[in-house]
């Protein structure tokens, strides 16, 4: 182990690695809730989701653990499993099997990208405000979304939206809010976590001793353990997910997964100094191969793609330097696997603080933003806020790189315009027709 990992080299050990990796298994761990319950509003099975989202997220770990030794962990997406379902099959009407093949294909152009190194010129390409951008229009989107999940934002057929009626369960729905708000500022480990838990407790009574008459109990306890629903493995729609009008969602799920490694690697890479000889983020490769492998997988097993967590920070803060980090956040989630009962009881109203505040996260890339050069801010601007206003990831980025590309050429600054961004904008004008 010592000479595998490289603990001394590293200046770490096997307990402080131990430690790391508990502390962002804390971090992470509530993807196992989220995920699911995301996942559901596309009809799938909540059990199927949580057991496939166990799976990605123990196999790539493990993977980037002992493969890539670097102490990231991998889990399902947020962000990617709103797209998976709000945009691709509530917004676009395919199944969720067509779905799972979209992801599927990702993942398999993304292992090609990254075989070849053709990923690294892409990233290149593209424009670094638009990069921050696209990260925080789907932080907004993800918190419109939870906002949406507990019923504090509501359509309104005036004004549009609207707040929604200060009912138990939306005043629940505050506490818990407020609660992870706090735990997160005072950095309490599994803040998220604790938040959730804390909401699915408060909301046990509503419909039982409170709430008004009508009104369905919220919390419902079916148990404790079950057996694996391994239900979704394998049923992926291979053949109807190469259809033309799929192409546009393998595409922003390529391109949006691409983003989100890359950014989160190069940034805990710098964090924590986890860097080669050249300065550049330690096993780059290796870990975006790794990425590549977790999205393929997610769409064999019944999720949305696989991605680095930023919350991984957690642990290389705790002293976390090797993949020994990662191999034991890996093992962590295993045993959640026959914890489906449990767990299927968290309501909408307990996990919708999380979305709501991992938008936080999310949009902190804003401030990159030269806000005064117009030429790049609209651009960004545009792409920043027609995701949450189109509902659509896909729509942001379309619409981003295509005024990118006019604003520059209608003000002569044709060198920022490369041949990989033409294709690029090529790509996004088919996506619209």
């Amino acid at each position: 182990m010592e000479s595998y990992f490289e603990l001394k080299k590293n200046g770490t050990s096997v307990q402080t690695e131990v430690i790391a990796g508990v502390s962002s298994f804390l971090a992470t761990s509530y993807i196992i809730v989220v995920n699911p319950s995301v996942l559901s509003q596309a009809g799938m099975p909540f059990a199927g989701v949580l057991t496939a989202t166990v799976l990605v997220s123990f196999f790539s770990s493990l993977m980037m653990g002992l493969y890539a030794r670097n102490p990231i962990l991998v889990a399902p997406g947020m962000g990617l499993n709103a797209f998976f379902t709000y945009s691709a099959v509530l917004g676009l009407g395919i199944t969720w099997q067509v779905a799972l093949g979209a992801v599927f294909w990702s993942g398999v152009v993304f292992l090609i990208l990254s075989a070849f190194n053709v990923r690294t010129l892409i990233v290149r390409a593209i424009p670094r405000p638009l990069r921050f951008a696209i990260a925080a229009g789907i932080g907004l989107f993800i918190t419109l979304i939870g906002f949406a999940n507990a019923k504090f934002i509501v359509s309104n057929p005036a004004t549009i939206l609207g707040i929604g009626e200060l009912t138990p369960a939306l005043l629940t729905f505050l506490a818990g809010l407020l609660l992870t708000a706090v735990l997160l500022t005072k950095n309490v480990r599994g803040a998220i976590l604790i938040g959730i838990l804390f909401t699915t407790l408060a909301a046990y009574p509503i419909g039982r001793w409170y709430g008004g008459e009508g009104v369905a109990p919220l919390v419902n306890f079916q148990g404790l353990f079950a057996a694996p629903d391994f239900s979704l493995l394998l049923q992926l729609d291979y053949v109807n997910s190469l259809q033309w009008a799929v192409v546009p969602i393998i595409f922003a799920f390529v391109f949006t997964d691409m983003f989100d490694s890359v950014s989160t690697f190069v940034g805990l890479a710098e964090a924590a100094n986890l860097l080669d000889e050249q300065g550049e983020p330690r096993n780059v490769k290796r870990s975006l191969m790794t990425d590549a492998v977790a999205t393929t997988l997610a769409g064999l097993v019944g999720s949305s793609p696989g991605t680095a967590y930023i919350e991984s920070a957690v642990g290389i803060e705790a002293g976390g330097r090797t993949g020994l980090t990662a191999v034991v956040g890996a093992l962590l989630f295993l045993p959640f696997l026959f914890l489906a009962p449990l767990l299927s009881v968290v309501p909408a109203i307990a996990t919708a603080p999380a979305l709501v505040l991992v938008g936080v996260f999310m949009v902190r890339p804003v401030v990159k933003i030269n806000w005064g050069q117009l030429d790049e801010a609209i651009p960004a601007f545009l792409a920043m806020v027609l995701i949450p206003f189109s509902y659509s990831i896909t729509q942001g980025i379309i619409w981003g790189f295509l005024s990118w590309t006019a604003i520059k050429l209608a003000t002569g600054k044709t060198k920022d315009i490369t041949l990989a961004l033409l294709v690029i904008d090529a790509f996004c004008i088919l996506a619209l027709l």
